[in-house]
């Protein structure tokens, strides 16, 4: 059997696009999905620093093609997605809360309730309050939580994932790798990991 890690940061819509389909997509082709959480902006701020320089030197047409491409996907793929009144995001102490998730075998609702509270219903992360109630709904101990993401074993998770993405040879959010070494990058790629896949 296959297996697909699956490095994330809860602040990308393309990821979250991609976060709705790896579960289904793993099941049919009968892979091993890991959650690999990690700090994108730990990543950009290393190996990818032109993405702030994209953001400080906006291209118009470019980025009006980007709301295009990203409304044409939610549109695809059946979401709701907004625009973010916060933006970019602190995703850390989210992202700290997956560990915690993967740990209690929560990760998959834990990640769906995160994605949609920013993507679809445009609260701030960030909060712990919006955590909060996020963790209550799926039925997760809050004050276990909150306890376990200010834990140094759990802020040294992030960062071990984080430097192992680079060390990998990653750069943004979402990547995936099947058995180890064959890297793809981004929300489209599912058709060309699936034509792997079948050749293995």
């Amino acid at each position: 059997m296959a297996t697909i890690e699956f490095f994330y940061d809860y602040s990308s819509p393309w990821t979250y696009f991609a976060a709705t389909r790896i579960e289904d997509f793993c099941k049919r082709n009968k892979a091993d999905l890991v959650w690999k959480p990690f700090l994108v902006g730990g990543v950009f701020n290393k190996v990818n620093p032109s993405v702030y320089q994209r953001r400080e030197n906006p291209i118009p047409p470019k980025d009006a093609y980007y709301r295009k491409d990203m409304e044409d996907w939610a549109r695809f793929l059946d979401l709701k997605i907004v625009r973010p009144t916060v933006f970019p995001v602190n995703s850390v102490k989210a992202l700290r809360g997956a560990f915690v998730a993967i740990e209690e075998g929560t990760i998959s609702a834990y990640s769906k309730a995160v994605f949609e509270a920013y993507w679809r219903d445009d609260k701030d992360i960030s909060q712990e309050t919006v955590l909060g109630e996020i963790v209550q709904a799926i039925g997760m101990d809050r004050d276990g939580f909150f306890s376990q993401i200010a834990d140094d074993r759990i802020k040294r998770k992030l960062f071990e994932t984080t430097d192992e993405l680079i060390a990998r040879g990653g750069y943004g959010t979402p990547t995936f790798f099947i058995d180890g070494d064959d890297m793809y990058f981004g929300n489209d790629r599912f058709e060309l990991m699936e034509a792997a896949l079948k050749r293995s």
